[in-house]
């Protein structure tokens, strides 16, 4: 199993619980692709793109299940970041986490 994550608003989620898939989130939908991280980029993931929000959730994912749809691409640095392309099934999720925020405003992630 290859863990992949993905940060978004909790509100975000829970749309997606209620029908079934999840679309991606505005920059997603922008890039043309749902933007994942591995365990090690998470956290830098969360302080440049989520600083000071709250109410967010870690959804961990199998990269290997979903498959022909993940793309590791070159980004920040020229690390491979796991990009979906296509829609999640939210039956994917292994779990899903509520973030809280560090003193610094970061959120916490803690991915396992």
């Amino acid at each position: 199993m290859t863990p992949v994550y993905k940060i978004l608003p909790a509100g975000e989620w829970r749309a997606a619980l209620a029908v079934g898939r999840f679309e991606g989130s505005a920059v997603d939908l922008q890039d043309g692709y749902i933007h994942l991280s591995t365990a090690q980029q998470a956290q830098e993931t969360a302080r440049r793109h989520f600083h000071g929000q709250a109410d967010l959730v870690l959804v961990r994912l199998d990269a290997d299940a979903l498959g022909g749809a993940i793309r590791w691409e070159p980004s920040r640095g020229g690390a491979l970041f796991p990009h979906l392309y296509g829609p999640l099934d939210v039956a994917a999720a292994l779990d899903v986490r509520a973030l809280t925020l560090g003193e610094d405003g970061a959120p916490l992630v803690d991915a396992p």
